[in-house]
This record gives structure tokens, sequence and C-alpha cells, in this order.
């Protein structure tokens, strides 16, 4: 079903105040998918859990070189970090999470918690300025 003029318009404004208020996350949103781009981040992660392991045994166990070994676990050691940062964008629980009660009485609570003392999450400004242009 395609929108009216007046709900495109209503759409376009929004993009405008999104591109103005934050640049950064709008070119982000506009880039892809980013739980595909963590999807993939994590497979590489697992990628180089299993290569840091082949070297940590093949290297530091079966040729005897501490060096190898080191280097086999910094490598297994860099694949579960990636995984572990990437995690919850793949799977899908930002979002989820996010989703939940985002314009009750929890939202500035959850805003302060993320570092931003007394701003509220964009989603919220925008609604907000949509419904005070509503009502006027």
């Amino acid at each position: 079903m395609p929108l009216s003029e007046h709900e495109q318009r209503l759409l376009e404004q929004i993009e405008r105040a999104l591109v103005d208020d934050d640049p950064k996350f709008a070119s982000s949103v506009r880039t892809g998918d980013r739980r595909l781009k963590a999807r993939r981040k994590l497979q590489l992660g697992v990628a180089l859990v299993v290569v840091g392991f082949a070297v940590l045994v093949g290297g530091g166990a079966v040729a005897g070189s501490v060096l190898v070994g080191v280097l086999g676990f910094l490598i297994a050691f860099g694949g579960v970090a990636l995984g572990v940062f990437n995690y919850k964008t793949a799977t899908g629980a930002v979002e989820a999470g996010g989703g939940s009660g985002s314009s009750g009485p929890s939202a500035p609570g959850r805003a302060s918690r993320g570092g931003r003392v007394g701003r509220q999450p964009l989603k919220n400004r925008l609604e907000e300025r949509f419904r005070r242009r509503y009502d006027q």
C-alpha cells in the first residue's frame, strides 16, 4: 500500500531531521544491514579461533616453539574478542532489546546508563518533534 503525499512529506521531514541530528548514524543506516556485517565478523571470529587453536597446537605443542604457540593464542584470543563484540548485533538481540518499552518512563534511564546523561534516544526525540508538529 503506497504512502499518501502527506505521509511521504512527513517521512522526508523525519529523514532530514535524522540527517541533521546525527549524520554519522544516518550514513551508517544507509550503508546496509548491520546484522549481516556483524554475522560476517562473527563468522570471521569463529574462523580465527579455529585457526588460532590449530597454530597453538601445531606450532606450540607439536613443534615445541613457544613463539608460535603464543602467536596461535593471540590469534584465537582475537577471534574470541571479535565474536564477543559482534554477538548481540549478529543475533538481533540489540533490536529486540531496544524495541520493548522505549517510549515509557524507562527510556531516559536507559539513555543515562549508556553514558549520555539527560539526553533522550533519537527515536524518542523524533517522535516528540512529530507530535508537536502534528498538534499545531
